[in-house]
């Protein structure tokens, strides 16, 4: 029997609402973007777009459900992001969908936003099943996820300091690019010379799997304060691409070892910065002549979206994972956790 779920994501800057069929079949997924709102602040002020969900929440609903041409007797379920996100942000949508699903009388059904962009890779690649290894790379997340099983993970490494988005965002903003600096660096280092700077790369001890990626940044500052105070040029293609190459080598590194280590056959991304070229490229070069296929969503699954939790919402929804009207917002939810629910 179908499933027809009704999802919505507001866990940091995006207004989302989707209809996603079984997991995989999007009907519609409506993104209202604040980005325009935050750049002028270099970055997203919480309060700012806790505000803008509130004012667009009840018009992306309403369009998503225009768009896939379903009323609410059609759904079946509401599925919404929980954590982890900017608080007030997801109380937005916590209580959006609580409201909905006590009206209507329908499931409420929490999502894991982390799980949601592993979960995008359903929608793009209908043959995907679990195992296989997940890369999730953001501005708040760098994750080597072991996917066991449906809704079943185990995080083999992370970074220790600050996630790779979040890097990229603060060396665009020392090279005065704006914001988001994911785009502006990965569109910059196409031009640039990647062997012009020998950029540190960090793999921190033998044979582990975690990240660190505030040394590399420290390195880019470094740079180029020693140029400005010895009066040098600065060329930022070419410190945009050797900083990229730099990080994009480390991750693909430890993704390609961590498939290794539990002999999955699959690698995937998921996240905003699994958008970057750059990192494509690289995996693609080092898994040529590899057994291992690789995947990645089309980037409007790979930026925060509401398709993505409806598509992880579903295999909760089949296993009757239901939160009741007590379900809260948690900022720093962690993958695989699993806060507020009810087995029904």
């Amino acid at each position: 029997m179908d499933v027809t779920i009704l999802s919505i994501e507001t866990s940091c800057d995006e207004t989302s609402a989707a209809i996603v069929k079984n997991g995989r079949e999007v009907l519609s997924n409506m993104i209202y973007s604040q980005i325009d709102i935050h750049k002028k602040f270099g970055g997203v002020v919480p309060e700012v777009a806790s505000r803008n969900h509130v004012e667009k929440i009840s018009q992306v609903v309403d369009e998503a459900m225009e768009e896939a041409g379903v009323t609410f007797d059609d759904i079946d379920g509401i599925a919404v992001t929980y954590g982890p996100g900017l608080v007030g942000a997801l109380l937005v949508g916590v209580s959006y969908a609580k409201g909905l699903s006590f009206s209507l009388n329908k499931p409420l059904v929490p999502v894991n936003h982390i799980e949601g962009h592993i979960c995008a890779n359903f929608i793009a690649h209908k043959d995907l099943e679990p195992p296989f290894i997940s890369l999730v790379v953001s501005g708040g997340h760098t994750h080597i996820v072991h996917v066991k099983d449906y809704g079943e993970y185990e995080i083999l490494g992370k970074t220790r300091d600050d996630a790779a988005g979040e890097a990229f965002d603060k060396v665009a903003r020392s090279l005065g690019l704006g914001y988001p600096g994911g785009p502006l660096i990965d569109k910059l280092a196409k031009i640039g010379n990647e062997k012009a700077i020998d950029f540190p790369r960090v793999y921190l001890e033998k044979d582990s799997l975690d990240f660190s990626f505030s040394g590399i940044k420290s390195a880019v500052l470094n740079y180029l304060n020693q140029q400005k105070m010895r009066d040098l040029p600065i060329v930022n293609e070419d410190v945009a691409a050797s900083f990229q190459k730099a990080v994009v080598e480390v991750i693909t590194d430890k993704v390609i070892a961590a498939a290794d280590k539990v002999g999955v056959t699959t690698i995937v991304l998921a996240g905003g910065v699994a958008a970057n070229s750059g990192l494509r490229h690289e995996f693609e070069s080092k898994l040529e002549n590899r057994d291992i296929d690789f995947k990645y969503p089309p980037i409007v699954l790979c930026t925060d979206n509401a398709a993505m939790i409806g598509s992880a919402g579903y295999y909760e929804y089949i296993n009757k994972r239901f939160a009741d009207q007590t379900l809260n917002a948690i900022s720093n939810l962690k993958l695989g956790e699993k806060y507020y629910v009810n087995q029904n």
